[in-house]
């Protein structure tokens, strides 16, 4: 880009100016970092949460991902990692534990995107990764006093578990991959779900079936019992009341850990007074990865389109296909496709 960058000497004063602006720090934002510095364009890469990583490392950085190319198996923590290592080559700003509220345009055409902590920031182009939006899990309510004091929606550390008796609850992706990640380290595992059929993976299904992961179907959580300090407030958890649905028979099992992977309400906020079309909480976007605001673009799971497939995987390949159908806009002379990263100079 020309020295003075793509947006020219008479942008508006801002806080941050840069050439693209991404919204979520997950795998598929970090890639456009990445991706965006390797075109030769300045980034800054704005999130919610305290951490890069979005849902892998809020939610599972210790769980095996197993549908990212390249790798049989990579975890969560160490794909991100790897993904910060690629963009920091090209040392990108990081706003991390910042909102975007609100969408204006100067004068020129480019974009000026407001935060939650009164920043403005001045982008080029905008190009939104950020997933499902703002998440929060589904709670268990028959255990909200154990909460943070043995009953957990996120594993966060596998050793922290080690040794202990779990009680999984949930028939996902989520509640299978824990019971698989855990059964070599804890002292035992039950999953535990309302239903006899699951949502997980068929592959998964079978290897937890196939393990000493005890599954218990037709059956909801009725009680947690435990130490309690005054009427409410638990301290540790002792034992897990099931309740089987159609005989009503009580079973407890032994516990000090309960993993409540019952899913999460996603919410896209402040996204959704930008003038996007959003569908079914998703953004609709065209070939290009462009919504049907100017300059502004859409990659990853948030991103809609006919035949779209909700995979890691994909998401990198359309944050690439935004950021070049940016780079065009930001410089006209600009090739769409600037070649690969192997054509490039050693």
């Amino acid at each position: 880009m020309r020295p003075d960058g793509p947006l020219g000497r008479s942008a508006p004063t801002a806080d941050v100016e840069v050439d693209i602006l991404i919204v979520g720090a997950g795998p598929v934002g970090l890639f456009g970092a990445y991706y965006g510095g390797f075109r030769g364009l300045s980034v800054a890469v704005l999130d919610a949460l305290p951490e890069v990583g979005g849902q892998i490392s809020a939610m599972y950085p210790e769980k095996l991902i197993h549908d990212v190319a390249g790798f049989p198996a990579v975890r969560g923590r160490d794909l991100v990692q790897n993904l910060r290592d690629q963009a920091d080559a090209f040392s990108p700003q990081y706003l991390l534990e910042e909102q975007a509220l609100t969408l204006d345009y100067a004068a020129d055409g480019s974009v000026l995107v407001g935060t939650d902590r009164g920043r403005s920031v001045h982008a080029g182009a905008v190009i939104i990764t950020g997933g499902i939006g703002s998440f929060s899990p589904r709670p268990l309510p028959s255990g909200s006093q154990f909460e943070g004091k043995g009953l957990r929606y996120f594993v966060r550390e596998l050793a922290e578990l080690a040794d202990q008796d779990v009680v999984i609850v949930g028939g996902g992706d989520s509640a299978f991959d824990w019971a698989l990640s855990l059964e070599p380290l804890a002292r035992s595992v039950t999953l535990v779900h309302r239903r006899k059929a699951f949502r997980a993976h068929e592959h998964t299904v079978q290897q937890v079936l196939a393990s000493s992961v005890e599954v218990i179907t037709d059956v909801q959580v009725s009680a947690i019992h435990g130490d309690l300090d005054g009427a409410t407030n638990g301290t540790h958890i002792e034992a897990v009341e099931i309740t089987h649905g159609p005989t009503r028979e009580v079973r407890t099992l032994k516990a000090q850990a309960v993993v409540a992977a019952l899913g999460f309400t996603a919410n896209l906020g402040p996204l959704l007074e930008w003038g996007l079309d959003v569908r079914e909480r998703h953004i609709v976007v065209d070939s290009r990865a462009a919504t049907n605001r100017p300059r502004v673009f859409a990659a990853g799971d948030i991103s809609e389109y006919p035949g779209k497939v909700r995979l890691i995987a994909v998401g990198f390949g359309e944050v690439a296909t935004a950021v070049n159908n940016a780079a065009t806009l930001l410089d006209p002379n600009a090739a769409l496709f600037p070649g690969h990263s192997t054509d490039e100079a050693p």
